[in-house]
């Protein structure tokens, strides 16, 4: 549905925000990191314009499963939006504003394949898996299925059930580099216990971008008697998502990294079919956009975020993906020539995703050549957290293109030596 707030805003906030004078509104920030690209040439791999980016010059930004940019068209309906709440912020943030947050719901909803009611604003993918766990009323002897590769922002909150409830966390392993499907799925089997209540697993693990069997683990959750709870912060935006087909119960994802929306977004959705299952604080009042249990958010943040589903569905996430898994795919080859470096992400096939992830020798700290690809090629990639192992991981989304591949290859080439 079209962002009925546009249609209310006066014409003057109609008119696209002048992006220098935004930039020079940012004066804490150095003027040469702020510094925009050059708005001539080719847009930058699928990018809808030149100029929708505003990286520091020279820059190769590839971490986009920690923080998306986003897209100066994105960027521009949110500062509208703005402008527009503080012309009359009563006005506009409980009347035509807050009406709009609601079609935002339900564009999302279409997005990820299910009905406007079923689909819940958040402002981060923890935040959805923090109010799963507080309300599925877990109690002491309850156990809790997931993995030894989730993400700590959907880990946290099952521990904290553990340790306020009593709840027990199973934890099926998933070695890094060992990518199959069906083992996984049999070790999640042979886990599930009778009092066992929820499976929480990623639907592309950030430690190494496996594409999880989500709808077999799904299946397997529903035949046990347990709830499908599925982490996707690094899906949604970056490979085609459907939630109907996924067949969990629950899937939490954010709208700041593949979908570039504005930071401190998040989606929830709660299948119709769990009724009061999941019944935590934030939604005793209802799932709209503004309740009495939800509280005011980001209003603009909101609006933003519709713009970056639009953005998307102009391009195409058929489009986005297969433009996202060609590099990951080419890097991935390129990448076996790279002296004392590993692939541990499963190759080209229906387990990979756009993130790749590698070690280093023992000899080589993941952090510090981080601040050598940053500081000295202008490269920016993703520190593997220890616990997992010493490496670094690679996000290739709509914007990247194959020279950016190409400087990080040499780059690492010239560091590994």
């Amino acid at each position: 549905m079209t962002d009925r707030s546009r249609d209310r805003a006066p014409r003057a906030l109609e008119a696209t925000v002048d992006r220098r004078h935004f930039l020079a509104s940012l004066g804490v920030m150095s003027a040469a990191r702020l510094a925009p690209q050059s708005f001539s040439g080719a847009p930058r791999g699928l990018a809808a314009a030149s100029g929708d980016f505003l990286f520091a010059p020279g820059l190769v930004y590839l971490q986009t499963g920690s923080l998306g940019p986003t897209p100066r068209p994105v960027m521009e309906r949110t500062i509208a939006a703005w402008k527009e709440l503080e012309l009359d912020p009563v006005e506009y943030g409980y009347g035509p504003q807050e009406k709009a947050m609601d079609a935002v719901r339900e564009k999302a909803a279409g997005f990820l394949g299910c009905k406007t009611d079923e689909l819940v604003l958040t402002r981060c993918t923890t935040e959805g898996m923090n109010w799963v766990a507080q309300g599925l009323g877990l109690t002491s002897g309850d156990r809790v299925l997931t993995t030894d590769q989730e993400h700590p922002g959907g880990r946290v909150c099952w521990d904290y059930v553990a340790r306020r409830y009593g709840v027990a966390i199973d934890i099926v392993v998933i070695p890094p580099g060992e990518n199959d499907a069906q083992a996984i799925i049999d070790r999640f089997a042979k886990s599930i216990t009778p009092r066992t209540r929820a499976l929480s697993f990623s639907h592309l693990l950030t430690s190494t971008g496996l594409r999880m069997p989500v709808a077999e683990l799904s299946a397997l959750a529903r035949a046990r008697g347990c709830i499908a709870v599925v982490d996707g912060a690094q899906a949604v935006g970056g490979i085609a998502v459907d939630v109907k087909a996924l067949g969990c119960h629950v899937y939490a994802t954010s709208g700041h990294k593949w979908l570039l929306g504005p930071k401190g977004t998040g989606l929830l959705y709660l299948s119709e079919e769990l009724g009061k299952t999941v019944d935590p604080i934030a939604l005793q009042s209802g799932r709209a956009a503004y309740s009495a249990s939800s509280g005011v958010s980001s209003i603009p943040s909101v609006l933003g975020l519709a713009a970056a589903i639009d953005y998307h569905l102009g391009i195409g996430t058929a489009r986005i993906e297969a433009h996202n898994l060609d590099l990951r795919n080419r890097l991935h080859g390129a990448l076996q020539s790279v002296p004392r470096l590993r692939v541990v992400s499963a190759p080209p096939g229906p387990l990979a995703s756009p993130l790749l992830t590698y070690t280093l020798p023992v000899d080589r700290n993941a952090d510090a050549l981080h601040t050598r690809l940053r500081e000295k090629h202008k490269v920016e990639v993703k520190v593997v957290p220890t616990n997992w192992f010493n490496g670094q991981r690679i996000s290739t989304h709509l914007f990247n293109t194959e020279r950016d591949l190409d400087t990080l290859v040499k780059a690492l080439v010239v560091e590994l030596v």
